[in-house]
């Protein structure tokens, strides 16, 4: 597809530029939301976030092509003694010869088909996607008039989100954008350590600006300070975004928490806020933990979750992959039975789960990843009824097995039993999913149990029990709790052991 054969970018005549920072501000004054926390907190989640339950997120983008170890390799490939340094000297030669720019024209996208990528992700349960439209290395995925180095004027020459947002739209999800910019400030940094091809003349605008000394990047006072000057261009690059794509969520990763980013934060913000009222249709910004005032967007925990039911609606952002977001030749794949308990996890406490691929640098997705999302869907055709739309139960969780709290907790998969559950409401029922399948078809939920013996909520009256995708199943009421018998896999799915959704109903 040529420049000429795509549809306009613009949603809007007026799409900020280069030197728009007091148009921003203009906006931000005659909006009803203010750059203060105050004001940010009185937005309201979209309401279709806490039904979608489960939607997809990508990362593509240079990083793709030499699919090595991770999606940080523009920033490794240039650390001496780790292995993505030395495996590019062997595999493409001294980094001042062939340094991180030279991907750009081996990025050809020449398989991506957006309308297949979207018609997967709508069969795999997804009600949203996100992908990313700047990751840390500076190389936007979308046309931008606010620097070259973009996928428009160069690489494949597609506007990529732009087709992406049309292809999601077309299958009826809403449309996000992530944007990791912030971290740009120092990630190419360590290329000036050495004789690499980041030693070159910088300005704004360039790949590689402002390549600054890494810092303690866990550190939320660490300096250098991000300047003024790369605080304006983070500040348009988001609002072009916005502006252009009109995105329901916006995503951001940990660095906007440094201190330096606060005030502009509370702008973006703002205008992002004001742009969805002018719109009518409400927005949020997802962000990590503490990076924005309680209540001024939404929580996302990056895979992890919470202990409990949480009275506020989340996200925990996790990926298909233990060891990596983006494509590599050695991706340590999760299993579907591990992806469906945490979503499962995720959705009885209130929250969603944005699960991650990577697509190939051609633009392909990689065929395990395909299947596994086929499988998924399979799962959800069955099982969604107890998810879309639900909210949480009385409890969450029965039985021994607790995943850890917090972020990062997927480094070590959980080991569940015939025992585990996790319970939603939904439609005047209570659904119960068995995390682990019992070999004789068997479930005691302990919940059920007589009031006052370990483990009972439920003082209501049963009145049918039947297993999603397989009808009534035969059920006792014991002192020990709710005793289901025959249950058994209804999805016809390469992958096996998967959870089992058991509908509850009652008065």
């Amino acid at each position: 597809m040529t420049k000429s054969e795509q549809e306009p970018r613009p949603l809007r005549e007026d799409v900020v530029g280069a030197d728009d920072i007091s148009r921003v501000d203009d906006e931000i004054s005659r909006g009803a939301f203010k750059a203060d926390w105050a004001s940010l907190c009185a937005m309201e989640p979209p309401t279709w976030f806490a039904d979608a339950k489960f939607g997809i997120f990508t990362h593509w983008g240079l990083y793709s092509v030499p699919a090595y170890n991770n999606e940080w390799y523009s920033r490794n490939m240039y650390i001496k003694g780790y292995p993505e340094f030395d495996h590019h000297v062997k595999t493409y030669g001294p980094q001042k010869e062939f340094g991180y720019k030279d991907f750009i024209p081996m990025f050809k996208a020449e398989r991506f088909d957006p309308d297949q990528w979207l018609d997967l992700f709508r069969r795999a349960g997804a009600r949203y996607y996100m992908p990313v439209a700047e990751h840390h290395d500076g190389f936007q995925m979308y046309r931008s008039d606010l620097s070259e180095w973009n996928a428009f004027d160069k690489g494949p020459h597609r506007d990529l989100i732009g087709e992406l947002r049309r292809a999601t739209l077309d299958q009826g999800l809403h449309f996000a954008l992530s944007d990791h910019r912030a971290e740009h400030w120092w990630f190419m940094g360590h290329g000036q350590e050495f004789d690499s091809d980041v030693h070159q003349p910088m300005k704004r605008g360039d790949f590689y600006w402002p390549a600054m000394p890494e810092p303690d990047n866990q550190d939320l006072f660490s300096k250098p300070y991000p300047t003024k000057e790369y605080l304006d261009d983070w500040l348009l690059r988001v609002c072009e975004v916005i502006d252009a794509y009109r995105p329901e969520l916006l995503y951001f990763d940990w660095w906007v928490q440094h201190e330096a980013f606060k005030p502009y934060l509370q702008r973006l913000a703002a205008y992002y806020y004001d742009r969805s009222v002018e719109w009518g249709a409400p927005t949020a910004i997802c962000y990590k933990m503490d990076g924005m005032a309680w209540g001024s967007g939404i929580v996302d925990v990056e895979r992890g979750g919470f202990a409990n039911p949480t009275p506020f609606v989340w996200q925990t952002d996790t990926a298909i992959a233990r060891n990596s977001w983006c494509h590599t030749t050695t991706l340590d794949h999760k299993s579907v039975a591990e992806i469906l308990a945490a979503l499962l996890d995720a959705v009885s406490k209130n929250g969603n789960l944005m699960l991650n691929i990577g697509p190939c640098a051609d633009g392909s997705i990689d065929p395990e990843e395909e299947e596994m999302l086929e499988s998924i869907g399979r799962w959800m055709d069955v099982n969604g009824e107890g998810i879309y739309g639900s909210r949480p139960w009385w409890i969450a969780q029965e039985g021994p097995t607790h995943p850890a709290e917090g972020s990062f907790a997927d480094q070590t998969e959980a080991v569940f039993t015939p025992e585990d559950f996790r319970f939603t409401s939904a439609s005047g029922a209570i659904y119960a999913y068995q995390l682990k399948p019992a070999a004789d078809g068997r479930a005691l939920i302990k919940a059920f149990a007589p009031r006052g013996k370990e483990g009972s909520v439920f003082q209501g009256i049963v009145r049918q029990v039947s297993q999603l995708g397989a009808g009534p199943v035969n059920y006792q009421l014991t002192d020990q709790g709710l005793a289901v018998q025959g249950l058994q896999d209804p999805v016809t799915t390469t992958a096996a052991g998967l959870p089992l959704g058991i509908r509850i109903d009652v008065e």
